[in-house]
C-alpha cells in the first residue's frame, strides 16, 4: 500500500467497506440533490431556474472546499519562516504576507466564519427540498431520511466541500493556496470583518476576558483615538443589524412567512431555531475548550466530576476521541445549518405584504438570507467560541457537553464520510499536491538550517480548526495548533515516526552507491537521532504524565527501542 493510501485511511479491508458505504452514499445523495435541482423543487431552482441552482450549489461547495482548506493552511503556515518558501510558492507567500501581519490572521478567521455559514444557506437555497418535494419515484421513507431531514445536502457538502480538503491541505499547506483563487478568497473574508458587520462578537470576546479577569492580547500596538472611533463605531453599527436582524427573522416567523415546514406550528419553528442555534453553539464551544483542555497538565483540568470524566472521554485511546469528535462536530453542525436555514429563510412571494411595509428591493434581500446567516454567526458560533475560551473548565462541567461528546463520537463512527479519504487521494494526485515537508523540509531540518520554527505563532488562536489524517486514517488535530505534546501518545506517534525515519535511512545509507549520496543520508541520519533525543527528554520533563502512564510507556517496548536508538 503506497504512502499516500495509507496515510489516508485507505489500510485494511474494512476500510475499503468503509469507504465504499461512504461512496455509495455519497453518489445517491449527489443524484437525488441533482434530481430534486432539474424538477424545480429547491428555492433557488423555482425562483431563477434549474441551471442557475446547479450552477450556484457546485460554486459554492468548490468555495467552501478553498475555504475550508485555506483555513488549515493559514492556521498552520505561521510557524513557518516564509523566505523557506518564497521562491517555490510565490502566491502563498504573498497570501501569508498579508494574513500573518499583526492581528490579521485573527480577522481573516472571523470574516472566514460568517463566509461558511452564508455559502451553508445559499447551498441549502440551491440543493435543500421544497415542502412537499418528490423526485424519481422514491418511497416516503427514503424521502423522509435523505431529503426532508437534510441527510443528502450534509453528505454532497460535508465529504466533497469540507473533509476532502481538509485532508490534504493539512498536510500540502503550501500547495493548497498556491492560487489566486485562495487570493480571492482572503481577500473576501478581509473585507466582511472590515465591514464591522461582526464586530459584536468583538465585544463579546472584550467581555468574556473582562468577566475571566484577563487582560485583552493583541499583536498589535494600541489604537488611537480615530482608530478606536473607527472601531467602536463598527460595534454599534454591528449590534445594530443583529437587533434588525432578529427583529425582521422573528417577525417574517410569526408571519407564516418563513420556509418553515407547513403545519409545523411558529411558536415551534421558534423554538426549533434557538435550540438548534444552542446546539451549534454548543459544539462550537466544545472544540475551542476541548482545545484549551488539551493543552493543560492533568492537574490543571479542574475537579468538577462531570469535566473530569468528559476529560477521561476525551483523550483516551491515545487521544483518537478528539478527533473523532471533530469529524462528528462537522456533520452534525452542517446539518444544523440547513435546518436553521429553513427556518429562518424569508418567504414573501409578490403581492403579499412585505415585513415591515419595505419596498420590493429589501424585501428580495431580506429573502436571501442573509439576515439568517448574521444571526446564526454571531449568537450560534463565534460568542460560543468566546465564551469557552474564557472559561473552558466552567464549559466542560456542563453535562451536556459529556452527551454531545458521546453523540459526536457515535457519528463519526458510523463511517458515513470515510468517502473524504479517497477522494482526497484523487484530489492529491490530479492538482499535483506534494506534502510540504518536501519543500522546506522537516522541523528538524529547518531547525538545522537556522530556521527553526516559532512556536508561539499561533497562542492565541480561538477561532480556528485544523484537522489531518494520521496514519492510522483517523482525524488528528494538527500539533502545531493544538500543541498535543503533552499526551503520552504523542510523544510515542513521535517517537514511532523517528524510529521509523531512522529504520529507513539506515537502508538507504546500506544502498547508496555513490560517496555523496551516502553523506547526504548519514546527515539525514544524525538529525533523525538528534530528534529522537528530543522528544525522550522533553517526555520526560512534561508534567502531563503519572507513573502509571511512564509504566504504559514501558510495557509497549518504545522506551527501551528509542534507549537502543540513543545508545547507537
Amino acid at each position: 500500500m503506497s504512502a499516500d493510501a495509507h496515510s489516508h485511511g485507505v489500510n485494511t479491508p474494512l476500510d475499503w467497506i468503509r469507504i465504499a458505504i461512504s461512496l455509495f452514499l455519497l453518489t445517491f445523495s449527489i443524484v437525488i440533490v441533482m434530481a430534486l435541482i432539474a424538477t424545480g423543487n429547491t428555492k433557488i431552482a423555482s425562483d431563477v431556474h434549474p441551471a442557475a441552482a446547479a450552477v450556484i450549489l457546485w460554486v459554492c461547495i468548490i468555495w467552501m472546499s478553498m475555504v475550508e482548506g485555506g483555513q488549515c493552511s493559514m492556521v498552520g503556515l505561521p510557524p513557518i519562516n516564509p523566505d523557506l518558501y518564497k521562491e517555490s510558492h510565490p502566491k502563498t507567500w504573498q497570501i501569508c504576507q498579508w494574513g500573518h501581519k499583526g492581528d490579521n490572521l485573527d480577522r481573516y478567521l472571523m470574516g472566514r466564519q460568517f463566509m461558511v455559514i452564508f455559502i451553508n444557506f445559499t447551498i441549502s437555497l440551491a440543493g435543500a427540498p421544497l415542502a412537499g418535494a418528490e423526485v424519481l419515484g422514491l418511497p416516503q421513507w427514503i424521502i423522509s431520511i435523505f431529503l426532508e431531514s437534510g441527510i443528502a445536502m450534509v453528505l454532497t457538502n460535508v465529504i466533497i466541500g469540507q473533509l476532502t480538503s481538509q485532508v490534504n491541505a493539512s498536510h500540502c499547506m503550501l500547495d493548497y493556496i498556491n492560487n489566486h483563487f485562495m487570493t480571492f478568497t482572503y481577500w473576501v473574508a478581509a473585507l466582511i470583518e472590515i465591514t464591522g458587520v461582526m464586530h459584536t462578537s468583538y465585544l463579546i470576546r472584550y467581555m468574556c476576558y473582562w468577566a475571566a479577569g484577563k487582560p485583552v492580547e493583541s499583536n498589535e500596538p494600541p489604537r488611537d483615538g480615530i482608530q478606536n472611533l473607527w472601531f467602536w463605531g463598527r460595534v454599534v453599527w454591528s449590534l445594530g443589524i443583529l437587533g434588525f436582524a432578529l427583529a425582521v427573522t422573528l417577525s417574517a416567523l410569526f408571519d407564516g412567512k418563513t420556509a418553515l415546514w407547513p403545519g409545523v406550528p411558529e411558536v415551534v419553528g421558534l423554538i426549533l431555531f434557538f435550540v438548534l442555534m444552542c446546539v451549534v453553539g454548543l459544539l462550537e464551544g466544545m472544540q475551542i475548550a476541548f482545545f484549551t483542555v488539551a493543552k493543560l497538565p492533568k492537574s490543571e483540568r479542574g475537579d468538577a466530576p462531570i469535566a473530569l470524566r468528559t476529560c477521561e472521554c476525551l483523550f483516551k485511546n491515545g487521544g483518537r476521541n478528539l478527533p473523532g469528535f471533530m469529524c462528528g462536530r462537522q456533520m452534525t453542525v452542517t446539518l444544523c445549518f440547513f435546518i436553521i436555514a429553513r427556518v429562518t429563510t424569508i418567504q414573501v412571494d409578490e403581492g403579499e405584504e412585505n415585513i415591515f411595509g419595505v419596498s420590493n428591493t429589501f424585501q428580495n434581500f431580506f429573502n436571501t438570507g442573509f439576515l439568517g446567516a448574521i444571526i446564526t454567526t454571531i449568537l450560534g458560533s463565534i460568542s460560543w467560541q468566546l465564551v469557552a475560551s474564557a472559561f473552558p473548565l466552567a464549559f466542560l462541567s456542563n453535562p451536556i457537553v459529556y452527551v454531545f461528546l458521546q453523540l459526536a463520537l457515535a457519528l463519526e463512527a458510523t463511517g458515513v464520510c470515510a468517502a473524504a479519504w479517497f477522494l482526497a487521494m484523487i484530489q492529491k494526485k490530479v492538482m499535483g499536491f506534494q506534502y510540504d515537508e518536501v519543500y522546506v523540509g522537516t522541523p528538524e531540518e529547518r531547525a538545522a538550517k537556522n530556521h527553526a520554527d516559532n512556536p508561539d505563532a499561533l497562542n492565541r488562536l480561538d477561532m480556528g480548526t485544523n484537522l489531518e489524517f494520521n496514519e492510522a486514517g483517523t482525524f488528528e488535530i494538527q500539533k502545531k495548533f493544538l500543541s498535543l505534546a503533552k499526551l503520552d501518545a504523542h510523544y510515542s506517534s513521535l517517537r514511532e515516526k523517528v524510529l521509523a525515519n531512522i529504520k529507513d535511512l539506515r537502508e538507504q545509507i546500506r544502498l547508496s552507491e555513490t560517496d555523496e549520496e551516502k553523506e547526504a543520508f548519514e546527515h539525514a541520519l544524525k538529525l533523525e537521532v538528534a530528534a529522537l533525543a528530543r522528544v525522550n527528554k522533553e517526555e520526560m520533563e512534561s508534567q502531563t504524565f503519572s507513573k502509571s502512564q511512564l509504566g504504559l510507556v514501558e510495557e509497549s517496548g518504545s522506551t527501551s527501542e528509542s534507549d537502543e536508538e540513543n545508545q547507537s
